[in-house]
């Protein structure tokens, strides 16, 4: 089991930047691929970003080229570098893991077997 811990949200306003930050607590075969999804109110879960142990990283079209995944497999921590922010990015942001692993499945998706409890972006016009 893993457990994952958020920290780095908050508001910001149009063209803003933000990092959000996750501490993955646990046996680290539960983080061989790691990512982050979002959900806003009403709104279907989407995947916003992956990276399995290799580094290979994958995006979600509408965050490709503004948002950058990051992690520090020695501190078991992940990052997730938010630039050029848009009123639609708000929502809860949720550090995700899993054990699966291959570019398969470590690409951007929101069925991540474990995720943290979330933190709030909120990005204003």
């Amino acid at each position: 089991q893993v457990q994952l811990v958020e920290s780095g949200g908050g508001s910001v306003q149009a063209g803003g930047s933000l990092r959000l930050s996750c501490v993955a607590f646990g046996n680290p075969y539960s983080t061989n691929c790691m990512g982050w999804f979002r959900q806003a109110p009403g709104k279907e879960r989407e995947g916003v970003a992956a990276i399995d142990s290799d580094g290979r990283t994958s995006y979600a079209d509408s965050v490709k080229g503004r948002f950058t995944i990051s992690q520090d497999n020695a501190k078991n921590t992940l990052s997730l570098q938010m630039n050029g922010l848009k009123p639609e990015d708000s929502a809860m942001y949720f550090c995700a893991a899993d054990e699966r692993a291959g570019s398969w499945f470590c690409r951007v998706r929101a069925d991540f077997r474990h995720c943290g409890p979330g933190t709030q972006v909120t990005v204003s016009s």
